[in-house]
């Protein structure tokens, strides 16, 4: 483990950063350039205090899992993700695994689209990235821990990033064809990626803790995540049905999930309402004040 390169590295990376690049309000009066160590611990579902200790170069030598959301957080591409891994002494992912990696392109992509609700998901299901009008729309992902940020996870298992009920509005049959498209995707998944052991966990906890999806795991089948249309119920511009869109990353295996609305509909000006104040309820890190768009 080579920890002082590996201190730079993450500081170089982390100061090319803004809060909006990741989707967090960004307050006022920050003093420094780039992400505040607060928030790629945060993000990255780490202490504070161990980011600390790996940026000043000591500290015990991360774990793959810690070094993967560390990746995703400070948005490392291949190169700079295999990088990091050879810095702290740990081979890269293999060859076959899932993907979660966000590209540049990807992120310049999403960055675009700041007037709408826009998620990353990679094959897992797993949240990799999401602007500020996503945390508007559906909660702030930054409070959930890394782990969580799973959309499979949520739906079986009630984890969500607003406390135990979700936002989302479907009748029984939605919720039935919704879930069963979920399972299918996840089964598609586990026979592209037989070797990632992060999905193969995923599975067999859904598995045992979710009869609902062991039942549809029984039932076979193999999908891939189609757009439809979805409700939400806000607490603030009330009920909301968008469109709910699905842009492939083919190569990566990656979604970008995009929430839209027809113009001149209730739905688009409840969008245009989002853009002015539902930001403002985010919680910002420590020692900043809240962002007002």
């Amino acid at each position: 483990m080579d920890r002082g390169e590996l201190a730079q590295v993450l500081r170089r990376a982390r100061g090319r950063l803004s809060p909006q690049d990741v989707g967090l309000p960004a307050g006022e009066r920050r003093r420094v350039g780039g992400l505040r160590r607060e928030e790629v611990a945060l993000l990255a579902g780490v202490s504070v205090d161990y980011v600390v200790r790996l940026e000043q170069g000591r500290g015990p030598r991360p774990s793959a899992q810690v070094l993967r959301a560390l990746a995703r957080a400070l948005r490392l591409d291949d190169d700079e993700r295999a990088e990091l891994f050879h810095l702290a002494g740990s081979p890269p992912p293999l060859p076959g695994t899932v993907d979660d990696v966000v590209r540049p392109s990807v992120q310049r992509l999403m960055d675009r689209l700041v007037d709408l609700p826009v998620l990353l998901l990679d094959a897992r299901g797993d949240v990799l990235a999401w602007n500020a009008m996503a945390s508007a729309l559906l909660g702030d992902w930054s409070t959930v821990p890394a782990r969580e940020r799973n959309v499979n996870r949520i739906r079986f298992l009630g984890t969500t990033p607003y406390g135990p009920r979700t936002r989302v509005a479907m009748s029984h049959d939605e919720r039935e064809a919704t879930a069963a498209q979920a399972v299918a995707a996840l089964r598609t998944a586990a026979a592209r990626y037989p070797k990632d052991a992060r999905l193969n966990e995923l599975v067999a906890e859904l598995r045992r803790e979710s009869p609902d999806f062991e039942r549809m795991w029984q039932e076979g089948g193999a999908s891939v995540w189609r757009s439809h249309r979805k409700s939400v119920d806000h607490p603030t511009v009330g009920r909301v049905t968008l469109d709910c869109d699905a842009l492939h990353v083919p190569d990566s295996d990656q979604a970008i999930i995009v929430y839209s609305a027809p113009a001149g509909s209730s739905a688009a000006d409840a969008l245009a309402l989002l853009r002015v104040i539902g930001t403002q309820s985010l919680t910002p890190t420590a020692g900043a004040s809240a962002t007002r768009d």
